[in-house]
């Protein structure tokens, strides 16, 4: 029988969390430990696509052509210029997905469609979704296996998160059986800030077992590399953001077996 890819969408509707960021330097991390990844551009800021380097301006059909049926999945996927990481972009035009969905039977259905056909083409399938938990996020948690959660070290986050679990769990009730928590990434962690490690305390209580040892560091270089359209590898494999995202990717696989 032939491998499947694992499904794996990075959520969280409290915008400016690192979502982008880890979906980004996760999916290049998995593809540098030889892993085929494909990344997708779930979100219609379209962050992830302009942040792994992949010029809009050049490109005439994305996720929101395979959305409307325009074009077939395939045809919307892209190299990226890291070995082993494709990528399927977006912008501001995948808003219109969402409404021109809502009419549709079968709404939640159509990204787990969609990937149906590269099943067998990659490992991982890692999708950004957008900062809210509208039709795009329910679409990409109906397709996923497993939701990986960043989380920023501040009270609001918890409030956040609890909402984003019912979601899931409403999910899961209606449209996806199988679906769980992969594990809650805490982000922009600032070791100097005495609430910073208050509230990691507070998620290590209610979330144990599901919160990864790795946290993701406040790293200067990490903010500055999108907007070279460059992965953390890419821009600075030396910085502390390259590192803990080498090691989330580790922690991931060694929990995979």
């Amino acid at each position: 029988m032939k491998n499947t890819s694992k499904i794996i969408a990075v959520a969280n509707q409290k915008g400016g969390v690192g979502k982008t960021t880890t979906s980004i330097n996760f999916a290049a991390a998995l593809a540098k430990r030889k892993k085929r990844v494909l990344l997708i551009d779930s979100d219609p800021q379209g962050n992830a696509s302009s942040g792994i380097g992949v010029n809009m301006k050049k490109i005439k059909a994305h996720l929101y052509h395979a959305y409307s049926g325009s074009y077939a999945a395939h045809d919307v996927l892209f190299s990226s210029n890291v070995k082993n990481l494709d990528v399927i972009p977006s912008n501001i035009d995948l808003v219109a997905a969402e409404l021109e969905m809502i009419s549709l039977t079968n709404r939640e259905g159509k990204l787990k469609h969609l990937l149906e056909s590269f099943n067998e083409n990659y490992d991982y399938i890692i999708i950004d979704c957008p900062p809210s938990l509208g039709l795009l996020t329910v679409n990409a948690l109906t397709a996923a296996h497993s939701v990986l959660i960043p989380m920023q070290c501040e009270y609001f986050s918890m409030e956040g998160l609890a909402q984003l679990v019912n979601t899931i769990r409403s999910v899961k009730k209606a449209y996806n059986r199988s679906l769980y928590i992969e594990g809650l990434v805490l982000t922009m962690f600032d070791k100097r800030n005495r609430l910073t490690h208050q509230v990691a305390n507070e998620i290590n209580i209610h979330f144990k077992d599901q919160l990864f040892k790795t946290v993701i560091p406040r790293n200067v270089r990490l903010s500055e590399s999108p907007s070279h359209g460059q992965t953390i590898f890419d821009y600075d494999i030396q910085s502390s953001g390259a590192v803990a995202y080498m090691n989330l990717a580790k922690e991931f696989l060694n929990k995979q077996g």
